[in-house]
């Protein structure tokens, strides 16, 4: 009867050992496991084996936790049944199963919770002996399962790859680091997000429009183009003919100086369309990480965004698509915008043409801005109309009011949150 007992004790360590490795195995993390292994942790390797062949896994601790179980009930049953006649069957059903609910199943895998990836890392390699002990076992076990599975036609879901990896990383990020009070850990969840955002924003979402280009008409006399360069805080400069969407090439600062200083004879006799590059132009719809990579091959930092029909929307920079990673880059020579005023009374005057990233951004915002890429598109989209001044929206979670309207632009808006940011 004592041997009896051993062995029934034995049997719910077992059944606790089974389940706290089902737990702290399929809740481990991946990423730290990944990088244990590459640090030289021989563990981490085991438990990254397991978890990529996840059914066998899943078989052997089924079939070992479910054989040990049994093989308790019945043991205890029978001791029961020994000491207390056919009663006994009712006393060992009860006690084993508070028992095993307790101590083989609840316990053991709220402990395995609490401490998944160090537990992970204790019980691989017991679990790496047992998978290929049972192999044969899950084998058989499997091929009835997949045959049963086919019969019932259920089929596996397709793969979704890259789109779901980025999916659990932007999760991943907004889980850990949504309710930190710290601005130098929101500033990193923006930063990490507009990275992961780059293959899915164009271009034409962080563009400057072409009414807010500086450019240069080519037929006006040089020294009142050198005056316009010098005046200018841009470096490079776009030229147009007959029309502004015209471009005809692109002018560096530094290439007409030199020239200017390098030129022997009357200064109007300079022709600047020659010392400008050729003009680049990129489809509205080019991805961020496209433009990215195509700044790096042609080693240039400028280019002109045009739409399906040829017509110029704006330009993109590098440093345009630097700052949607790391946020607004400043010099000395910027031209800073009263793009955002912040008001006495909670609310903001907002420029229309400030984008909703940089609200996003600046305020941890959550506006949409998949289908426009400005605060006043933003309100025309929703309005479905062109708003006067005055009218007063509200939607997704914020009241915006037409502060100012020139022609068909709505230039400011007053913008309130309902709920504080």
């Amino acid at each position: 009867m004592t041997v009896t007992l051993i062995v029934v004790l034995i049997l719910i360590v077992l059944s606790a050992l089974f389940s706290s490795s089902e737990t702290a195995l399929t809740a481990a993390s991946r990423p730290l496991m990944h990088e244990l292994e590459r640090d030289g942790d021989g563990r981490a390797s085991v438990v990254n084996r397991l978890l990529r062949s996840r059914e066998r896994l899943i078989g052997t601790i089924l079939i070992g936790n479910t054989a040990v179980n049994i093989l308790a009930s019945s043991l205890a049953t029978s001791l029961a049944i020994t000491l207390f006649d056919e009663a006994g069957v009712a006393y060992a059903t009860v006690t084993m199963t508070v028992v095993l609910l307790i101590f083989g199943e609840i316990l053991p895998k709220t402990y395995a919770l609490i401490h998944t990836n160090p537990l992970a890392l204790r019980v691989a390699p017991i679990m790496a002996v047992l998978t290929w002990l049972l192999f044969p076992v899950t084998t058989v076990f499997q091929g009835v399962v997949k045959g049963l599975l086919h019969l019932l036609r259920v089929r596996r879901p397709q793969d979704a790859g890259g789109a779901l990896a980025l999916s659990e990383l932007r999760g991943a990020i907004e889980l850990h680091t949504a309710d930190s009070p710290d601005k130098a850990v929101r500033d990193e969840r923006a930063m990490l997000h507009s990275i992961l955002d780059l293959t899915d924003v164009p271009v034409s979402d962080i563009m400057i429009h072409r009414s807010n280009v500086m450019s240069i008409d080519v037929e006006q006399s040089t020294p009142d183009i050198v005056t316009l360069v010098l005046e200018s805080p841009f470096s490079r400069i776009p030229l147009w003919r007959e029309r502004q969407d015209n471009i005809v090439g692109l002018l560096h600062t530094k290439d007409l100086l030199r020239a200017v200083q390098g030129h022997r004879g009357p200064l109007e006799s300079l022709n600047v369309e020659r010392l400008a590059a050729p003009p680049w132009f990129v489809p509205d719809t080019t991805t961020l990480w496209s433009q990215l990579q195509a700044f790096r091959q042609r080693r240039e930092h400028f280019a002109l965004v045009v739409d399906e029909y040829g017509s110029l929307l704006g330009i993109v920079t590098l440093e345009d698509i630097l700052e949607e990673i790391v946020g607004d880059i400043t010099d000395e020579h910027d031209i800073v915008l009263a793009g955002v005023r912040p008001q006495p009374d909670g609310s903001f005057l907002i420029n229309g043409e400030v984008t909703l990233r940089d609200l996003n951004r600046e305020f941890d915002w959550a506006l949409p801005d998949e289908e426009a890429a400005t605060l006043a598109g933003l309100v025309l989209r929703e309005s479905r109309s062109l708003p006067r001044v005055g009218e007063i929206f509200q939607f997704h979670g914020f009241r915006f009011e037409v502060t100012k309207r020139v022609g068909n632009r709505l230039s400011q808006l007053r913008v309130t949150p309902l709920t504080p940011s």
